[in-house]
């Protein structure tokens, strides 16, 4: 039987022996997976080069745990347009738009309107010296009040990916992102109450902290199962511009 190899297009396609676009003989333990995602909030933007300091970035965002769900969205609002003397359609399109849905187990501890807001009490913004208080006092870990001037303060949110063996499969920072809605909501009968809060942010921007990749053993791994990866991964020498991948 002939050895597994990798379907890049019509020509070498062989539904029998191939895997389409790259090899999974390693899909197991390469795979991303939500026990291998964090979330963590931060700062309304990932500061520039020259105004991070000598305080890594990563030190300023705390964890966020108990996450049940989280769900980041983009849509670029794109408007079909025909000219006269033409029958083709021809797109122009503005700038993307995003919006977050985290769904949270309610325990003691930070409430979710304010592990999101770790920022400001990271850098001591008196809470309660708003007309609107979110809180009872400047040290509570349970806000609650939407309309308080707190939630005029951007945040941001960073969510890290690797896979079961800690290897980064990529990364975001939500920046400037704002809550929109909050809601708590329980029932007789159930077993655990849950928060959920929607927000709409700027962009989602490219991030990873190197540090964060803590056992790194795929080379070890792929020995063991004697797996070699010939999926091509620079787009110079793939198959579309006439070169054949090895």
């Amino acid at each position: 039987m002939p050895a597994t190899g990798i379907t890049f297009g019509i020509d070498n396609w062989q539904m029998q022996n191939n895997y389409v676009e790259r090899m999974m003989d390693n899909a197991a333990y390469s795979a991303a997976h939500p026990d291998d995602t964090l979330v963590l909030a931060g700062p309304p933007r990932i500061p520039t080069a020259s105004a991070k300091g000598g305080v890594r970035f990563g030190e300023k965002l705390l964890a966020i745990g108990h996450l049940q769900s989280c769900q980041f969205t983009q849509q670029k609002p794109t408007q079909p347009v025909m000219a006269i003397g033409s029958g083709r359609t021809f797109f122009v399109s503005g700038k993307a738009q995003g919006q977050a849905t985290l769904g949270r187990l309610f325990v003691n501890g930070r409430n979710l309107m304010r592990v999101l807001h770790h920022n400001a009490r990271l850098n001591s913004v008196p809470v309660t010296e708003f007309d609107d208080k979110p809180s009872i006092n400047d040290n509570s870990q349970y806000y609650i009040n939407l309309d308080s001037e707190l939630y005029l303060i951007p945040i941001g949110l960073a969510v890290l990916f690797q896979d079961k063996i800690h290897e980064n499969l990529g990364g975001f920072y939500a920046e400037l992102m704002m809550i929109t809605s909050y809601a708590v909501g329980f029932n007789a009968g159930q077993n655990m109450i849950m928060e959920q809060t929607t927000l709409v942010f700027d962009r989602l921007y490219p991030y990873y902290e190197s540090s964060a990749i803590i056992w790194a053993k795929g080379a070890t791994l792929h020995a063991v199962m004697g797996f070699t990866d010939n999926t091509v991964t620079n787009l110079q020498t793939t198959k579309d511009i006439g070169i054949q991948p090895t």
